[in-house]
C-alpha cells in the first residue's frame, strides 16, 4: 500500500506535536488521571497477593515464585487459583526488597509510572495500525496520523476502566502484560526492513525478530495469561498491512470459487513462514503453561460465575452475550463502576421475555455494522483502521468470554485494560472521521470530544481516590451493586477490622439474605455474635454454615470456641478435631483445644495442643503463655521455667511471656533473674497494672519495701479495682507502720 498521510487526520482541531512532545502530553495525562492513588492502601485482592504472600519475603527461596501461583499457593494444590504470573510477582519483591518491607506508596507509584509509559507507547501502536508501517533514514516510526494516534492515546490513558488495574496493585499484572504486548508487537513490526511495504517491500523479513517478538509474548504471559493474544494482533496485522489482503474479497473468492486464492503469493511474501512460527511458538507457550498448571483447570464454583453452571445452553449463551454488552458499556459510559461484580450484582437472564434480551441483540447489531463497514469500504484506509481496531477491541478479551474456558468472574474491570486500546481507537477514529466529514462542525465536535475527555479525566481521579482505602472503596460498591451480597459482606468486614463491630452486624445480615448460602458471611456474623456473647444463634450459624461447606475448617473452629463458651464440651472437642481434620496445619485450632482441655482440667492434654500449636507456628504466643501460666499453677515450676526460656529465645520481646517467667522465678526464689524479667517486660509495657502489682509482690517477699510500696501504688493509680493488690498494699502499709513504730 502507499503510505501517504491519513486523509482524516489533518481534520483534527488538534495540534500537530513533536513525537517526544505528545508522548510526554499523554504520560501527564495519565498521571493527572490517578496520581492522587500514590498513598493508597492495600485494598481488596492486594491482601492475598501482597500482604500474605510469603513470595515477597526475602526469607522465602527466590525459586518459590516459578512454583507458585500469583497468590503464593503452590500450583499443584487443589485450592490454587492456577493463575501463573512470577514475573509480576518478581517485581511485587523487588518493591519489597528497595522499601524495606511492605510500604505501600512504592508499590502505587511503579502501578502509575507503568501506566504512563504503556500510555506514551500506545503512540507508537496507534501510529502504525492507522497509518501503516515506514520507518525514516534512523530507524524510526513515521506516524501517518499523528493527530489521530494522540487522541486515542489521550483517550486510553484517561480512561476510568483502568482505575483497578492501576490504583489496584494487583492490577500491575494487567499493566505489565500490556507492556510486553506492545513490545511484542512492535518488536514483530522490526522484521520488517525499511521499505517494505507498500510498492518498495523487498518481500523479505528478520526471523530474528520474530523470535524475539515471540519471546516478548512469553514474557507477557508470565505477567498474566492474557498475553499470548499478541499473537492474534500480529497475525492481523500482518495479513492487513503487510500482506495488505482484503478479507472481504478473499471470503468471496473463496466462497464463490472465482480467481483462486494464490498461495504461493502467500509463501512468497513469507506470510505463511511467519504465521506457522507464530502459531508454533504460541502452541508451545500453551502447552508449557498447561503443565506448568498441573493439566487441569482452576476448579471455580456458581458463585464466581453463575452464567457458566446454567444447565439449558441456550440461556448459558444469552447470559455469556448479556455480559459481553456489560463490558461494552462499561467501555462506553464507565460510570458505574465496581470491585466486584459477582454473587447477584448481574441477575441471570432465564427467559427470553426478560427486557435485558435487548442490550446483548444491541451489540451484536452494532458489532455487525462495524464488522462490515471493516470489511466491505472501498476505502482501504477506513477498511484497515476500522479491522485493526476491531481486532486489538475483541482478541485481547477472548481469554475472558467463556468460550475457550470457565473464568472465575462476571465482569472484572481490569480484563479491558487491553481491549480499551481498540475502543480508543475506534472513539479516535469517529472524531476524525466526523471532523472531516462536517466539517463546518468541526469545532462543536471538538468540544464534545474535549467534554468526554474532561470527563473521563475527573472520573478517573474520582474512581482512584475511591481506590485508596477500603472503606471507600466497598462503599462506593453499594449503590452500583446493591443485590451483591460480597459488597456488603466487604463492607461488614471492613467496618468489623475497624472497631466497629454493631454496624458491621446489620451488613453480614444483608449478605446472608441475599446469599443464604453465603458461609464466610455466616462465619464473621457468628464470630462478632460470640464476641458479645449471643451464643446461642453464634451457634445456629457456625453449624448451618458447617453443614453447607463441611470442610470450612474457620468456621468449625469457631463452632469449637461457642460450644466450648456453652459447656458443651464434647461436642466443642469434635467440631474442633473436624477444623484439624480439614486444616492439618492449624496452630489457632491447636491453641483454642489446649484451652478447652484446660476447662476441663485435662491438663496433659491442654499442654499437648498448646505444644502442637508451638510447632506448627513458632511464634505463637498465647500457646506459650498458657503453659507456662498452667504448669505454674500446677505447681510445675521447674518445667514453666524451662517453657518460659524457651518461648522467650523465640520471642525475645514479648513482654506477656517475660511476666509469666517472671511470676515463675519469684516462686522460685530467684529474685534476682524475677525482677529482671519484671523491669524489662515494663519497659515493654508501662503501663501494665499487674505487672506492677506482681513485680510489687516480689519486692514485698524479697523485703525491699520501700520498692513494694512504690510498684503497689503505680498499679492502684493505673487500676485501682485491681484485685488482691489494694489488700497487699494495706498489708505492706501495716507492716512500715510497724516497722517505724519499733524503730527507736
Amino acid at each position: 500500500m502507499a503510505l501517504t498521510e491519513v486523509y482524516w487526520d489533518h481534520h483534527i482541531p488538534l495540534p500537530k506535536l513533536a513525537p517526544v512532545q505528545a508522548k510526554v502530553t499523554v504520560a501527564l495525562v495519565a498521571l493527572l488521571c490517578f496520581i492522587n492513588s500514590y498513598d493508597g492502601e492495600f485494598v481488596f485482592d492486594d491482601s492475598e497477593a501482597i500482604v500474605n504472600n510469603k513470595d515477597l519475603k526475602p526469607s522465602t527461596p527466590l525459586n518459590n515464585i516459578w512454583s507458585n501461583d500469583f497468590w503464593g499457593s503452590n500450583l499443584s494444590s487443589n485450592s490454587s487459583h492456577k493463575s501463573y504470573r512470577p514475573l509480576t510477582v518478581l517485581t511485587f519483591r523487588l518493591n519489597y526488597l528497595v522499601a524495606g518491607g511492605l510500604h505501600p506508596v512504592g508499590f502505587h507509584v511503579l502501578n502509575i509510572v507503568l501506566h504512563a509509559v504503556i500510555s506514551a507507547l500506545m503512540i507508537n501502536v496507534f501510529a502504525i495500525l492507522i497509518g501503516g508501517l515506514a520507518y525514516d533514514e534512523q530507524g524510526r516510526i513515521i506516524n501517518h496520523a499523528p493527530k489521530t494516534s494522540l487522541l486515542a492515546a489521550v483517550f486510553f490513558a484517561a480512561h476510568p476502566i483502568h482505575t483497578e488495574s492501576v490504583a489496584g496493585i494487583v492490577g500491575r499484572a494487567d499493566l505489565l502484560c500490556a507492556l510486553f504486548f506492545q513490545l511484542s508487537f512492535l518488536t514483530y513490526c522490526k522484521a520488517f526492513n525499511k521499505g517494505n511495504t507498500g510498492s518498495d517491500r523487498d518481500d523479505k523479513f528478520s526471523v530474528q525478530w520474530v523470535v524475539v517478538s515471540l519471546l516478548l509474548c512469553g514474557a507477557a504471559m508470565l505477567c498474566k495469561e492474557q498475553g499470548i493474544t499478541v499473537l492474534g494482533v500480529n497475525a492481523a496485522f500482518d495479513v492487513l498491512l503487510i500482506c495488505n489482503v482484503n478479507v472481504y474479497e478473499l471470503s468471496q473468492r473463496l466462497l464463490l470459487r472465482k480467481n483462486p486464492f494464490d498461495v504461493s503469493e502467500m509463501l512468497r511474501m513469507g506470510l505463511l513462514t511467519r504465521l506457522t512460527l507464530m502459531g508454533l511458538g504460541g502452541l508451545s507457550m500453551l502447552y508449557a503453561r498447561w503443565r506448568i498448571m498441573g493439566t487441569g483447570p482452576p476448579a471455580f464454583t456458581e458463585v464466581d460465575n453463575p452464567a457458566s453452571f446454567a444447565e439449558n445452553i441456550f440461556l448459558r449463551i444469552v447470559n455469556y452475550n448479556y455480559y459481553y454488552s456489560l463490558n461494552a458499556w462499561l467501555l462506553l459510559c464507565p460510570w458505574w463502576l465496581c470491585f466486584d461484580w459477582s454473587m447477584g450484582c448481574v441477575p441471570l437472564i432465564k427467559s427470553v421475555t426478560d427486557w435485558r434480551m435487548v442490550w446483548p441483540l444491541l451489540l451484536w447489531c452494532i458489532l455487525i455494522g462495524l464488522i462490515s463497514q471493516a470489511l466491505c469500504s472501498q476505502d482501504s484506509q477506513r477498511r484497515r483502521t476500522l479491522t485493526l481496531a476491531l481486532v486489538l477491541l475483541v482478541v485481547p478479551f477472548l481469554p475472558a468470554c467463556n468460550i475457550f474456558f470457565r473464568v472465575g468472574f462476571v465482569i472484572a474491570e481490569r480484563v479491558l485494560y487491553l481491549s480499551s486500546a481498540g475502543h480508543c481507537l475506534l472513539l479516535a477514529y469517529a472524531v476524525g472521521h466526523c471532523c472531516c466529514r462536517w466539517s463546518k462542525y468541526k469545532k462543536l465536535l471538538f468540544v464534545v470530544a474535549l467534554a468526554l475527555l474532561f470527563a473521563y479525566i475527573l472520573r478517573s481521579a474520582l474512581r482512584s481516590h475511591q481506590w485508596r482505602t477500603e472503606q471507600s472503596l466497598f462503599t462506593s460498591a453499594l449503590t452500583v451493586c446493591p443485590l451483591n451480597a460480597k459488597v456488603h459482606y466487604n463492607v461488614g468486614k471492613n467496618l468489623a477490622d475497624r472497631g466497629n463491630s454493631t454496624a458491621a452486624i446489620g451488613y453480614y445480615r444483608e449478605a446472608v439474605r441475599l446469599h443464604p448460602t453465603y458461609v464466610h458471611a455466616m462465619n464473621n456474623l457468628g464470630n462478632i455474635l460470640k464476641e458479645k456473647n449471643e451464643l446461642i444463634e453464634a451457634e445456629q450459624l457456625l453449624s448451618k454454615a458447617v453443614s453447607i461447606q463441611p470442610d470450612f475448617a474457620a468456621a468449625w473452629m469457631n463452632l469449637g470456641i461457642v460450644q466450648n463458651s456453652l459447656r458443651k464440651f464434647e461436642e466443642a472437642e469434635k467440631s474442633y478435631w473436624n477444623a484439624i481434620r480439614f486444616r492439618r496445619k492449624y496452630p489457632d485450632c491447636y491453641y483454642n483445644l489446649g484451652r478447652l482441655y484446660a476447662d476441663q482440667n485435662r491438663h496433659v492434654d491442654a499442654l499437648n495442643a498448646w505444644r502442637n500449636a508451638t510447632v506448627l507456628k513458632p511464634d505463637h504466643s498465647l500457646a506459650w503463655n498458657n503453659m507456662v501460666i498452667l504448669l505454674d499453677n500446677t505447681g510445675n515450676l521447674g518445667q514453666a521455667e524451662l517453657i518460659g526460656r524457651e518461648a522467650l529465645r523465640l520471642l525475645p520481646n514479648d513482654h506477656t511471656i517475660m511476666f509469666s517467667l517472671a511470676n515463675v522465678l519469684g516462686k522460685l526464689q530467684k529474685y534476682k533473674e524475677s525482677e529482671g524479667f519484671f523491669l524489662h517486660a515494663l519497659r515493654i509495657n508501662p503501663n501494665a497494672a499487674s505487672c506492677h502489682g506482681n513485680l510489687a509482690v516480689l519486692y514485698h517477699r524479697w523485703g525491699k519495701l520501700e520498692l513494694a510500696k512504690k510498684h503497689y501504688e503505680l498499679s492502684l493509680k493505673l487500676d485501682p479495682e485491681a484485685p488482691g493488690t489494694r489488700d497487699n498494699y494495706n498489708m505492706l502499709r501495716r507492716k512500715l507502720d510497724q516497722l517505724k513504730r519499733s524503730t527507736p
